[in-house]
C-alpha cells in the first residue's frame, strides 16, 4: 500500500523537531534539577519497552510474525534493544553501539522513512514514535552527561554492525527477505539511491557508515586523548 506521507512536509518536520526538543528538555532537567536521579532514564526505558511489547503483541495477534519479512531483526530493532540496555544500566558497550547506530542509522530512518501504509495509522505512528524515542534517548544520555562513547567505540561499532549484517544477510538469503536492504533498495527515496546499483551500494554504505561514525566521534576526541 502506498504511503501518503510527505517527506519534509509539516508533519515530518514536526516529528523531527519534537525528537530533538524532547531530548534537550529532558537533558536540561536532568543536569539542573535531578543530576543524581535515575527517574528520567528509567521512565524513557519503560515507555520504550512498553511500546515495543505492545507493538510486538499487535503484530503477533494479527499474524504478522508468521511472515519471515516481519520479524524484529532489522538494524533499528537491534539499536532499540541496545538503547534499552543503555537506559536501564548505563552499560558502556551497549551505549557505544547504541550511540552510533541510533544517530547514524535510526536517525536516517527518521529522515527518509520507508513507510508501507498511509499516515497516520497504527503502524506509521508507532514507527515514528519508536524511532524518535530511540534517537531522543541516546541524545538525552549524551546531553545530560550520563554517558558518552569511549575510546575505540567506532571500531567496536563497525564490528558489531558487520556481524549483524552477516546475520541478516544469511537470513535474507534463506528466506528471500530484505532486512537492512541487503537484497534491494527501499521503494521510497533514500540515501541509498545515491550510492549506485546493487550490490555496490552495500559496499558504499560500509564506507558511509564509517564516515558518519567518525564524525559522530569528533566531539569526544579530546576526552579520548585525555583518557
Amino acid at each position: 500500500m502506498q504511503s501518503n506521507f510527505q517527506l519534509f512536509g509539516g508533519s515530518h518536520l514536526a516529528i523531527l523537531s519534537a525528537t530533538v526538543l524532547l531530548a534537550l528538555i529532558l537533558a536540561l532537567i536532568q543536569r539542573r534539577l535531578w543530576p543524581s536521579s535515575k527517574a528520567i532514564r528509567f521512565t524513557l526505558a519503560a515507555v520504550l519497552l512498553l511500546d515495543t511489547l505492545g507493538w510486538d503483541t499487535f503484530q503477533a495477534v494479527h499474524g504478522q510474525f508468521s511472515n519471515p519479512a516481519h520479524l524484529p531483526i532489522e538494524l533499528c530493532d537491534l539499536t532499540l534493544y541496545l538503547t534499552l540496555i543503555a537506559l536501564f544500566t548505563l552499560n558502556a558497550l551497549a551505549f557505544d553501539l547504541a550511540y552510533y547506530l541510533a544517530l547514524a542509522g535510526t536517525a536516517m530512518a527518521l529522515l527518509t522513512p520507508d513507510l508501507w501504509e498511509p499516515f497516520p495509522s497504527v503502524g506509521t505512528v508507532q514507527f515514528f514514535f519508536a524511532h524518535g524515542l530511540v534517537v531522543a534517548s541516546v541524545l538525552f544520555l549524551v546531553w545530560s552527561r550520563l554517558a558518552r562513547p569511549r575510546r575505540g567505540s567506532v571500531a567496536r561499532t563497525m564490528l558489531g554492525l558487520n556481524l549483524w549484517a552477516a546475520f541478516d544477510g544469511v537470513f535474507d538469503r534463506i528466506f528471500k527477505t530484505n532486512y537492512m536492504y541487503l537484497r534491494a533498495k527501499p521503494a521510497h527515496a533514500s540515501l541509498l539511491d545515491l550510492l549506485g546499483p546493487w550490490p555496490w551500494y552495500i559496499f558504499a554504505t560500509e564506507g558511509l557508515a564509517l564516515g558518519l561514525f567518525l564524525l559522530l566521534n569528533l566531539p569526544f576526541l579530546r576526552c579520548h586523548r585525555r583518557a
